[in-house]
């Protein structure tokens, strides 16, 4: 299997599946250590992914992935939109003129958009943060072989629920400080539809 933009729009059709579907659970999440805007901000932000992608033509991954990317920052709001914008635009800008997009330069473009995630956000892991899933899904592409061993569903569901036992060191809920402990982070969670979303994809593609 190689990553196609027929593989891509999927994933972002999935993703906003999965974000609209659980947009109220993800504002709940938020108001309980954030703003409580999360649910509301990442469902529109996809929603409108979809409508940019399917109504344009593309010749490269690169090209989805930049729209992708510059609709999430201008539709998005709070911190998510410059999180999640910067991710997929480290991924389009390493993928910038790839005709085909085999598994080593999938896995180099996730990390790339983990890169860009932790400059963004000036985060690690172990603040509670979206880091806290992308980190171990980086890890785990490295780990695994190719699309047809990868494992990513487990690794990102794991390290989502993980988050609840850390404290948050970072944004709105970092004023909570030990009051955060036993809380799923909502940028984790959204962050987990997505990567589920792509699992699906990687499943049926192979």
């Amino acid at each position: 299997m190689e990553l196609q933009v027929n593989h891509v729009i999927t994933w972002m059709e999935k993703s906003n599946e999965k974000i609209q579907t659980n947009k109220d659970f993800l504002s709940a999440l938020d108001r309980a250590i954030g703003d409580g805007d999360h649910g509301i901000n990442m469902a529109r932000g996809f929603n409108e992914v979809v409508t940019k992608i399917k109504e344009t033509d593309y010749s490269t991954v690169s090209d989805v992935l930049k729209d992708v990317s510059m609709t999430l920052l201008s539709k998005v709001g709070g911190a998510s939109g410059p999180l999640y914008g910067t991710a997929f635009l480290k991924m389009s800008t390493s993928l910038k003129g790839r005709e085909k997009i085999d598994y080593s330069l999938f896995v180099n473009a996730v990390s790339e958009a983990l890169n860009g995630i932790k400059m963004r956000g000036k985060a690690s892991t172990g603040e509670k943060t979206l880091v806290d899933v992308w980190e171990p899904i980086v890890e785990q592409l490295q780990k695994d072989s190719d699309f047809e061993a990868v494992t990513i569903e487990t690794t990102a569901k794991n390290s989502m629920e993980a988050t609840k036992a850390i404290e948050a060191k970072k944004g709105r809920a970092a004023y909570l400080g030990e009051r955060s402990v036993g809380h799923l982070d909502p940028g984790s969670v959204s962050s987990y539809y997505i990567f589920s979303a792509l699992s699906e994809v990687i499943k049926e593609g192979v």
